[in-house]
């Protein structure tokens, strides 16, 4: 078979693949993959550390995004490369997974593969540089976990700022470090529960950011309880209670209209009445069924109509209608109600009574609704003010950040030194290990070594300093035993003891971010044959993928 697809036979060209196929093979293939790799390792390269750089990204609708998060500037950029695609899908992967070093993941990825090429070039086999990266990853991740890490008190508060402060140190966010991490560390400790000795802190669900443009970043704050972008449905409905009894619905407090397109007949002039008359008597029942327990708060997730408004704020109720069902699953936690489907199921134990002050405040032009003094909220909400709303943007994903490695560190509490000492670490003792590794394999294994080195190069290069003569440093301090917690002070640029400059990261973070790497890499050494084609019925050129295409 010739590469391009054509079987000869008795000279008359037999054509087996389309005629637009386009078709990579072998060693071209996997350059190109390694070509586009390192492209996108390129991208990032100068987001990682403290003095990282912010991209700025146009998206389709003319937003803007300002950030150094790899995951989301990754997440904005079109690429066109099948292998590129999948570099942008570990950066997720990490988002979803760690919440941190989604750059570093990237970074590293691109030199595992970057080392690579020259064994490629010397003729070796994909397979034999796959197993040296295999063997050379096992003994990363228990070197990692049993010789560097050490063990944290998660209880002692002051532990913990210090691990948040290194992650948030890397971010547009730093300036205001110790306001950020109180905030992450305070809503992560609210929302966590303990079932049957199993830890679970859902992020996700229980805390919500609210970003409001205006006042100072100073501003911000954990809220003790909830805080909804809603105002009271009536203006004579009383806006300050204190300790109020809290009534969650899921129901319409308004008369049920029919499904389809209901036609009623009426022979008599009163009928019609009769008709209106029912409606009303169907609204006052359902007030009154809700007035029976005494609430002084209703919250429903569908509409209140003006009669029933009418109702509660003669019996000083207050209502509040149209709230997200998050919201509302946020209220039910933080308040301790329970919320009900139909008014004719209510009990006394549904009512929430956790609650130690509603409020309805302006902020701007709206009003907000605030839940707040709740004696046990197992959700809380996290108010962020600043100047505009790319910066509040940005501040929403440095702390998504932050509080993920709160999480991380609860459920999984080691660490590991920060500011690229690990890596270092783990080049040296694969440099060492490289030695007793039986025949060709060698040469991949130590290789491994040589790219993890790229991370402490990385945050050298950010910061402007001599990479060579900070790297030799570096390395000559790892040679000599007991010094595995040295990495890059990331701001000055010189070689510095982690464990004095606080500089932290969890385990958990690192672990991901080796595994999805060299998976990653050998994933893509794997591939030895590109076949891109463009569909039928598009013009030429329109449908198919550009293998040598990255943007």
């Amino acid at each position: 078979t010739c590469p391009s697809g054509e079987i000869k036979m008795q000279s008359t060209p037999i054509l087996v693949l389309n005629q637009n196929t386009k078709r990579e093979t072998g060693r071209k293939a996997q350059i190109g993959n390694i070509q586009a790799a390192k492209t996108i390792a390129d991208v990032i390269r100068t987001c990682l550390g403290p003095r990282a750089m912010l991209k700025m990204l146009m998206d389709p609708m003319g937003g803007i995004v300002m950030t150094n998060d790899g995951n989301a500037i990754l997440r904005e950029i079109q690429v066109q490369h099948p292998a590129a695609k999948s570099m942008l899908e570990i950066s997720r992967a990490q988002d979803e997974e760690v919440g941190d070093g989604t750059t570093s993941v990237i970074i590293l990825a691109g030199e595992m593969l970057s080392v690579a090429e020259q064994f490629l070039e010397q003729q070796m086999h994909p397979t034999v540089i796959i197993c040296a990266y295999r063997q050379a990853l096992d003994d990363i991740i228990t070197y990692a976990k049993e010789t560097v890490s050490v063990e944290v008190d998660v209880t002692d508060r002051n532990e913990m700022l210090k691990i948040i402060k290194s992650t948030i140190g890397t971010k547009m966010i730093r300036k205001w470090s110790d306001l950020a991490c109180d905030v992450a560390l305070t809503a992560v400790q609210t929302v966590s529960t303990e079932t049957g000795g199993r830890k679970e802190i859902d992020i996700k669900r229980y805390i919500r950011i609210e970003k409001v443009p205006g006042g100072t970043i100073e501003d911000s704050e954990v809220l003790k309880g909830i805080m909804i972008n809603k105002d009271v449905t009536h203006p004579r409905m009383r806006r300050k209670i204190s300790n109020p009894r809290i009534l969650l619905l899921d129901c319409n407090l308004e008369y049920k209209k029919g499904e389809s397109q209901t036609n009623v007949e009426i022979s008599g002039e009163t009928d019609f009445n009769r008709l209106l008359q029912l409606e009303e008597e169907y609204i006052e029942k359902m007030c009154s069924e809700i007035i029976a327990v005494k609430p002084d708060l209703v919250i429903t997730e569908k509409g209140v109509s003006d009669l029933a408004q009418h109702h509660l704020s003669k019996n000083n109720i207050t209502a509040i209608r149209r709230v997200r069902k998050t919201d509302n699953n946020r209220i039910a936690r933080a308040c301790g109600a329970t919320i009900v489907n139909r008014t004719d199921e209510l009990r006394e134990e549904d009512v929430g009574t956790g609650c130690g002050l509603f409020d309805v405040r302006k902020i701007g032009d709206e009003y907000f609704t605030f839940l707040v003094e709740c004696t046990n909220p197992k959700a809380c909400t996290i108010l962020l003010r600043g100047a505009s709303k790319d910066v509040l943007n940005e501040m929403d994903r440095n702390l998504q950040d932050a509080m993920q490695v709160v999480r991380n560190v609860i459920i999984n509490p080691r660490l590991v030194p920060g500011g690229g000492a690990l890596e270092m670490a783990l080049a040296q003792k694969l440099n060492e290990k490289a030695k007793t590794v039986a025949g060709i394999q060698q040469w991949p294994y130590k290789a491994v070594g040589k790219a993890l080195e790229v991370i402490p190069r990385t945050l050298i290069q950010n910061c402007g300093s001599n990479t060579i003569r900070v790297l030799t440093q570096l390395r000559a301090k790892h040679a000599t035993a007991g010094n595995t917690s040295w990495g890059v002070d990331g701001d000055k640029g010189v070689i510095a003891d982690m464990t004095e400059l606080g500089v932290w990261d969890p385990l958990s973070v690192k672990e991901q971010t080796f595994k999805s790497a060299i998976e990653t890499a050998i994933l893509l050494l794997r591939i030895d044959d590109i076949i891109s084609g463009s569909k039928k019925g598009k013009e030429e050129g329109g449908g198919g993928v550009n293998p040598n295409a990255v943007e």
